[in-house]
Formats: structure tokens, sequence, C-alpha cells
């Protein structure tokens, strides 16, 4: 095959994100951040409506992020540990946020949009570890509470947070993990 890039292949068949809490600072600045997201908005858009956009979280608003989520988290009624974690999911160097905007579209139903929004999650973490960034993709109480989301992240009522994707300079490698068994997972039809 002409086309094949073997580096590529190798970098698929071993990337694993970072955690957060295995990354320090600093994380990319605002050039290599534009470049990032440059390269992981090269996603399948059937109809190129481009559903989705960036909300990029720096140091001073993450610091400030985090008092108001510790206290959504209690009053949600969850405990102080599930708080904890919350703010402390705010200590990332960079976090990107992927936001997640349906445009109405008569010939694209939104749940493919959605899929476009999560392929963009998973090539800006791709971006971000083939640069040497460690990064990883979550969610967690601040994406998934539609409150917190549009009063502190500035999405509308009718947005969602596809992701919030995690950059900063790699730590430990982290530990190899189970990985699926693709016979389990495979039907073939002849």
């Amino acid at each position: 095959m002409d086309h094949r890039n073997d580096a590529a292949l190798e970098f698929l068949a071993t990337r694993r994100s970072h955690p957060p809490k295995m990354m320090t600072g600093p994380g990319p600045d605002r050039d290599e951040l534009t470049r990032l997201l440059t390269l992981a908005a090269r996603v399948p858009d059937h109809g190129k409506l481009e559903p989705w956009r960036f909300v990029v979280l720096g140091r001073q608003t993450l610091d400030a992020l985090a008092v108001p989520l510790h206290a959504l988290v209690l009053a949600s009624g969850q405990d102080q540990a599930a708080a904890d974690k919350a703010a402390q999911a705010m200590a990332s160097p960079v976090i990107v946020a992927v936001v997640f905007s349906p445009v109405n579209s008569p010939k694209v139903p939104e749940w493919e949009q959605m899929l476009s929004a999560g392929a963009l999650c998973l090539g800006l973490v791709n971006a971000a570890l083939a640069s040497g960034w460690g990064a990883a993709w979550l969610t967690g109480f601040a994406a998934l509470n539609q409150d917190f989301a549009e009063t502190h992240l500035g999405i509308t009522p009718r947005e969602r947070i596809a992701g919030l994707i995690h950059i900063g300079t790699r730590g430990a490698t982290p530990p190899e993990r189970p990985r699926p068994d693709i016979g389990a997972k495979t039907t073939w039809r002849p």
C-alpha cells in the first residue's frame, strides 16, 4: 500500500491517555493550543455543519471554578469526597471543554452531529499526545451538570459538554490497562 504510515500505526497501537493527576505544568500556550485545536477539527462532519465549539480554560479560570464546583457537588447531595474529587479535576494545567453545539439540519440527524463532537474529543487527545503532551478525555460533574456548564462554561441550554480534555506536561508513564477482546466484540458476516 502506497499510503501506509507506520509511525501513525505505531502511535495508535501504543497511545495511552495520561490521567490529570499524572500531569504537571506548564500546559500548551495559546499558539500551541490553536495548532492542536486545528488538528482536532479534522473530523468527520457530514454536511460540514461544525456542530461543536471549544471553551479553553486556563489556570486562572480553573482556580476560580474549583470553589463553586465544590459547593455545587455538595449541594447536589453528594459527599465531601465527591466534591473534593470534582474540585481537584480543575487542577490540570489546561482544560479544553469541547461543546456539542447541534445545528438544525434536514439531512444530518443530531445523533450524527454528536458523534462528530466525540470524534473531535479523541482527535484533540491524540493531537496532544502525538505532540508530546499528556492528555485525557474526561467528563465528571463539571461536564454533566447542565446548570454548572451553562453558568460557568458559557454553554446554551441546547448545548452539552462532549468532553473536558485535560492537557499538560507528561509526568510518569501511566500503567497499561486491559484492552478489549476484539474477537469477543466482533461479528463477521461473509
